[in-house]
């Protein structure tokens, strides 16, 4: 039995007690106020999922089971994925075997590099890793189970099963995905000794003497490992895995929700930005012309990339991380510079024009900058590293939402004209004087 698989057993029954109390206690409480708006708007800002392994406080920032995310940026994705699943960081010990655990599970079958290779040459990337794990879903550990009558409450153990199997594997087929796709090389094989982060960082074949690139993957690793329920990709894996789909398939939709130009391309947009910065202005231009720059770029109806927050009113903590490892690492090029420029620039700018309730920077503004000037240079590529990191988040919440034994996803859906009904019955009813506004 894994170390997870030890712990679990022991946590789950307390924390299905626990969900059984509180939805015989609060189950007919209501707790919010939904606006039309809402409804024919993304749902934006609804409290209507349960996700136990993350948060984002507006003040504040992404916490992990509670822990500030700036406190866990020394921290090993091993670490943050045991961190994830069970509430507490593991023990040396713990993390060690948590290490091992992947490590032995990181060869990925011939047959899914033959498939791989049989694809179009300009296959994106993200497709190709889409449909990498839906061809392993034929060893799914959670659908044998399913088949062969393993009670509802047993189920989290297969499931389990299959997430250390898919996390253990998944930057093997990353990294040989890269090499395939975009320098028609052969994978490399992973080191049985190494931990995740070495072996994704070494697998992708980047130079790296002095182990500075592998120390920025193990960070970005750990910064985009979860960010609570509702984003498109957490979402989308949570519903999938919700019909009893196995973490193959669940996994697989959700990265197709990240390679959507709305959730998983900001960082190449914000790298973009700058680059052409950099080709109207110069390498390196002044602060009088940087903002004046920004200030026609938002004249012409555009936004600044890499700043403002759906929910953030401050400086994402994880952009923090990665500015003080580039200054804590020296790191000396142009495009570093012009991040550290519009941070210095664009929030007044900003906040002069009135065009941002947040006018802080969030991770976007500098996570691509830093994976270009470490070498890695292929934007398309650059999604298929953050669906490496997140696909720990999302393995942690289907593990959780399986152990609680959640029921199927079923919102109910209007028509556009059942919901102008809804509104105009609600604004005609009186209101409750001692209801919130």
């Amino acid at each position: 039995m894994s170390v997870l698989a030890e712990r679990l057993s022991q946590l789950a029954p307390v924390w299905r007690q626990q969900y059984r109390e509180f939805l015989a206690e609060y189950g007919n409480a209501v707790v919010a106020e939904i606006r039309a708006g809402q409804v024919a708007g993304g749902m934006r800002g609804v409290p209507a999922l349960l996700c136990e392994t993350s948060l984002v406080i507006p003040t504040e920032g992404l916490r992990i089971r509670g822990i500030p995310i700036l406190e866990l940026e020394d921290r090993t994705p091993e670490e943050i994925f045991y961190l994830l699943c069970t509430g507490e960081l593991p023990s040396a010990e713990h993390r060690a075997a948590l290490q091992q655990e992947l490590a032995q599970r990181a060869t990925v079958p011939a047959y899914v590099w033959n498939a791989l290779r049989a694809l179009p040459s300009d296959s994106h990337p993200m497709a190709l890793l889409s449909a990498g794990l839906l061809m392993m879903e034929r060893e799914s550990a959670f659908r044998k189970a399913f088949e062969a009558g393993t009670p509802r409450a047993e189920l989290w153990k297969p499931l389990l099963e299959d997430c250390l199997t898919l996390l253990g594997r998944l930057p093997t087929l990353a990294a040989g995905i890269y090499r395939l796709r975009f320098h028609g090389a052969e994978p490399n094989e992973p080191n049985p000794q190494a931990d995740w982060a070495s072996n994704y960082a070494a697998m992708l074949g980047l130079p790296d003497p002095e182990g500075r690139f592998r120390d920025l993957v193990r960070l970005y690793l750990v910064l985009h490992s979860d960010h609570e329920g509702g984003n498109v990709s957490a979402l989308t894996g949570y519903t999938v895995a919700s019909a009893l789909s196995d973490p193959f398939y669940a996994i697989s939709a959700a990265l197709n929700g990240l390679a959507g130009p709305l959730h998983g391309l900001a960082n190449q947009e914000c790298l973009r930005f700058l680059l052409h910065i950099q080709q109207e202005l110069g390498p390196a231009p002044d602060d009088h012309q940087l903002e004046q720059f920004l200030e026609q770029w938002l004249a012409s109806g555009r936004v600044i990339p890499g700043y403002g927050h759906a929910v953030l009113r401050v400086t994402d903590p994880r952009f923090t991380a990665f500015r003080t490892f580039a200054q804590r690492h020296g790191l000396q090029h142009e495009l570093i510079a012009l991040v550290e420029q519009l941070y210095r620039i664009v929030p007044t700018v900003l906040q002069r024009q009135g065009k941002a309730k947040n006018p802080w920077p969030n991770i976007d503004a500098i996570s691509g900058v830093l994976l270009y000037t470490h070498g890695l240079r292929e934007f398309e590529y650059y999604t298929v590293l953050f669906g490496v990191s997140r696909a720990m988040g999302i393995c942690a919440q289907l593990l959780v939402h399986r152990i609680l034994d959640t029921p199927i996803m079923r919102p109910k859906s209007v028509t556009l004209e059942q919901l102008r009904t809804m509104a105009l019955e609600h604004s005609s009813q009186p209101q409750d004087a001692g209801s919130p506004a």
